[in-house]
């Protein structure tokens, strides 16, 4: 049976633009910028970095929009993993 692991978004700042500094409850930190991914009509708010500066840390302990938005956790943390450096073996 496969083993799932659900992470959390713990700490989040906005950076300009569509940047977004996070940690989450695994230890995981780190950039991203979202701005390709803001596809479809619920994200088309969030194109404007003013009002995509206004997310929080939600009750889903990820990033959520005024207008409702949010991105799954497990998909911000990939994000941010694909970003980190890898140390050779």
């Amino acid at each position: 049976m496969p083993h799932h692991t659900f992470v959390h978004v713990v700490d989040a700042r906005a950076l300009g633009g569509h940047r977004i500094w996070m940690r989450f409850d695994d230890g995981v930190e780190g950039e991203v910028d979202l701005a390709s991914h803001l596809d479809g009509e619920v994200f088309a708010p969030l194109r404007d970095p003013n009002y995509f500066a206004q997310f929080r840390v939600g009750a889903g302990r990820t990033l959520e929009s005024p207008n409702g938005a949010d991105f799954a956790p497990e998909f911000l943390r990939e994000l941010v993993a694909r970003r980190m450096p890898r140390i050779p073996a």
